[in-house]
């Protein structure tokens, strides 16, 4: 099973605010400095990583002075928005000093939520990723007030996975991983080292309670691992504290807790959408493109014979042979009336049609699935 997180190609990384702050002393960048190093390593083997890291509130909190987590909406907003700046900074210095760039990323879950702002987000970290630049993402503690009351970035790393399509999530906390039970309180617990992340006996061994830093604690970090599942996403809970944790991870090593997965991304991605109940509208192709997609290619403006139905950016479609088959279905890269003014013509033209050009295809190969392989 630890050969599924050594073969991953996409990463995300995510750091809780114990880790990021020392326990609340102050920035830790010697630590920060480690992480940089790790990814840069793996940057270097062609590995592409996202880095969800938490801090921001905590390390507010620090310079304004305050020993303990206010209840205060716009206490902790405020503290995030000092924080913030501190964050990214040192981010900035740890990461340039292995001559990788970064980029910040401020969401909420209604960034992801929304179809369109889930397209327009992973557009850009895609974007991010294909240009070596490390995206540093952290939830916009500073405006979203639900997002500080409810939110946790455990739960934000799995959709970051699922956003990017990551094989693996590297959850690095205070702890060695799942214990069977507090281990703080029970000393016969042990430590849980590989399982399927669906298995609900895990929510109840990581009962408890967070830190006053953090907001989530174990159990947070269970579900967020059943998330990532959904999308395919294996999971690992370790200690941020052990020496090259996260290459040794991604080198296979048998160390924190694996909650495995029980299909690959793709599969659970092209799952949900051939189980989609909601189509929004209907492409016509034509045998050119039936092809082109029985083949495993995306589909473009090009093979498009005629547009059905009002859709939105990012809904899903179906596409229909020119006999009536449906072919295939998939997340639109375009709105209807933009489909009908590019329908048949090639990509090179999307900018001058359009007065912009966001993807080439129509539908990318990785947000469809084939439903009919006849061609004839």
């Amino acid at each position: 099973m630890r050969l599924r997180i050594r073969d991953a190609r996409r990463i995300v990384v995510k750091v809780g605010s114990a880790l990021v702050t020392n326990n609340g002393t102050g920035l830790d960048k010697a630590a920060m400095g480690e992480w940089a190093r790790q990814i840069a390593e793996l940057r270097q083997h062609g590995r592409a990583v996202a880095l969800v890291s938490s801090g921001a509130i905590a390390a507010g909190m620090q310079r304004l002075g305050w020993k303990r987590r206010p209840h205060e909406v716009h206490q902790l907003q405020a503290a995030a928005a000092v924080g913030q700046m501190g964050l990214a900074q040192v981010y900035e210095q740890v990461f340039s000093q292995h001559g990788l760039q970064t980029a910040q990323i401020l969401l909420t879950h209604d960034d992801l939520a929304d179809r369109e702002r889930y397209l327009n987000a992973r557009s850009t970290l895609n974007t991010l990723l294909e240009l070596g630049v490390v995206p540093i993402i952290n939830e916009n503690d500073t405006v979203i007030t639900d997002e500080i009351k409810f939110g946790d970035n455990d739960t934000l790393g799995a959709l970051i996975a699922n956003l990017i399509e990551a094989e693996a999530l590297l959850i690095l906390t205070d702890q060695q991983g799942l214990y069977t039970a507090d281990p703080r309180k029970d000393p016969a617990a042990s430590l849980v080292s590989e399982g399927q992340a669906e298995d609900s006996r895990f929510e109840s061994m990581a009962g408890g309670s967070a830190s006053q830093l953090s907001k989530g604690g174990m159990i947070t970090k269970v579900r967020a691992a059943r998330r990532a599942a959904r999308s395919g996403a294996h999971t690992c809970i370790a200690s941020g504290h052990d020496t090259d944790v996260i290459l040794r991870l991604c080198r296979g090593e048998e160390i924190g807790s694996l909650l495995h997965a029980a299909s690959t991304p793709l599969q659970a991605r092209k799952q949900w959408l051939a189980d989609h109940l909601q189509v929004r509208g209907k492409l016509i192709i034509d045998a050119g493109a039936c092809r082109a997609l029985v083949q495993g290619r995306s589909l473009l403006p090009v093979g498009v014979k005629e547009v059905q139905g009002d859709f939105a950016r990012g809904e899903v479609v179906s596409c229909l042979s020119p006999d009536g088959r449906e072919m295939a279905r998939g997340l639109i890269n375009y709105a209807a009336l933009e489909c009908r003014r590019i329908a048949g013509r090639p990509s090179v033209e999307i900018e001058s049609l359009l007065g912009y050009i966001d993807e080439p295809e129509l539908i990318h190969r990785n947000n469809m699935v084939v439903l009919d392989r006849t061609t004839d």
